[in-house]
């Protein structure tokens, strides 16, 4: 433990020197505390550990990007940036450099390592970064991705998507990828349950389809499952009109294509439907909420106050909402959804986008009115052989900590907390209040 200690704090140093002589000092007793913590990745796309020669692994998200027209990335997920070499360096010991042969060193290293470590390789990587837990976004978990180590969370989407969605799709050029995957899942749900074709009434959907679906995905461990519908269309949900539903499902279960108002119609009631049955089920209700990537994607129909009308159904009140990606960069309208007495947020993909400073100012912000509302993440994804989750989730939980020390030692030195209060919020932020939110058995921070 003291060896991991001692790394962790060394790469919080790599990572964001620069950005000390711009800023607050950091305390540095409490940059250590925070390095210490074992913390809960709220939201990750891990990958399965796999021997050379075995099939590519395709269920680490129901909608990968890479089918999308080319499309811009922030300047500091792109590989160019040093941030990535410095990584690969820290978790693989390869010198800092650039180039063909650190490239060539980089694979070899991965490669050994994964020879090395086998089945716990996924864990080798959590230990690197210093996290205990990992919530994994993955159509299925798998070998070397098991609990306790790794929670599933499972997508929702296509459970609100039973009908034709062509018309749908066809709204963007990056819709049009999209829609079809979330087509094949959610024959894949049926298929899981017996189901051969649609059924002919949205109750009989429901009652053999969505419900089911839900039922065995809590069965097999998921805590909470996820939507990335912003992906697809507005966050707008409306008033769930149970009666207009069942008519517009009516109509086209056998064939036919709903236009684009009666679609969002029948998405509005199945949205709330899928949230009632999983927080009856203890399963939090995960949506992505943030600037999304892709050439066409709707920036505006990500807003976090799109979803206040959700959060505010009282029908809803028993189930747990996480925003995930905080709604970066809008973290003042996420602040006052957490005022609502179910919803949270996480700071995964933040922490990949924006520096800690930036980070540090929605932290600071967030944990003055509501401390027991927030959540770390990573967003760990694999960008391929030149960016792997594994650098990514370094990256991310070295960010993340970053940023809480500078938040927590503005706090600290503007007299808003004492040393105590500041260490019970880091505990909070990486591991407690995620421990509380999943009813996870309680285990050492530190």
């Amino acid at each position: 433990m003291a060896r991991l200690l001692r790394s962790v704090v060394a790469t919080l140093a790599i990572v964001c020197w620069r950005d000390a002589s711009a800023q607050t000092p950091i305390d540095s007793g409490l940059a250590a505390y925070i390095a210490s913590i074992r913390a809960i990745d709220n939201h990750a796309h891990p990958m399965l550990p796999l021997p050379p020669g075995a099939p590519a692994d395709t269920d680490f998200d129901a909608l990968p990007l890479n089918d999308l027209p080319p499309f811009g990335l922030p300047w500091r997920i792109r590989t160019e940036n040093p941030e990535w070499s410095r990584a690969q360096s820290a978790l693989f010991g390869l010198s800092a450099s650039t180039g063909d042969a650190f490239r060539t060193a980089l694979h070899e290293s991965r490669a050994r390592e994964l020879r090395t470590r086998g089945s716990r390789y996924a864990e080798w990587v959590l230990d690197h970064a210093g996290i205990d837990v990992m919530l994994a976004n993955r159509i299925a978990l798998g070998p070397g991705l098991a609990p306790p180590r790794f929670l599933w969370v499972a997508f929702a989407d296509p459970l609100m998507l039973p009908l034709d969605t062509r018309a749908e799709a066809v709204r963007t050029p990056d819709t049009r990828s999209l829609y079809p995957r979330e087509d094949r899942l959610l024959r894949r749900y049926m298929r899981d349950g017996g189901v051969s074709k649609l059924p002919p009434t949205l109750d009989a959907y429901v009652i053999t389809v969505l419900v089911p679906t839900l039922q065995r995905e809590r069965r097999a461990g998921a805590v909470a499952v996820k939507f990335e519908a912003a992906y697809l269309r507005p966050l707008d949900f409306g008033d769930a009109d149970i009666a207009a539903a069942r008519a517009i499902y009516a109509r086209y279960a056998a064939g036919g294509t709903p236009t684009h108002a009666e679609y969002k119609s029948l998405q509005d009631y199945l949205f709330r439907r899928i949230a009632l049955e999983a927080g009856q089920l203890g399963m939090s209700v995960h949506i992505h909420v943030t600037d999304g990537v892709g050439g066409f994607y709707l920036a505006r129909g990500s807003a976090p106050h799109l979803l206040e009308p959700v959060f505010n159904d009282s029908t809803l009140r028993g189930t747990n909402f996480v925003l995930i990606h905080g709604g970066w960069p809008l973290f003042a309208q996420t602040q006052s959804m957490l005022a609502k007495p179910n919803v949270y947020a996480d700071i995964s993909q933040m922490v990949l986008f924006a520096q800690p400073r930036e980070i540090a100012t929605a932290l600071r912000s967030w944990l003055t009115a509501w401390p027991e509302k927030v959540l770390f993440g990573t967003d760990a994804f694999d960008g391929g052989p030149d960016q792997g989750w594994e650098e990514v989730t370094w990256i991310g939980a070295s960010t993340a900590r970053r940023a809480l020390a500078m938040a927590l030692s503005g706090m600290l030195a503007d007299g808003e907390i004492d040393r105590s209060r500041a260490e019970a919020l880091a505990r909070m932020v990486l591991r407690e209040n995620a421990a509380v939110l999943y009813h996870l058995a309680p285990a050492p921070a530190r």
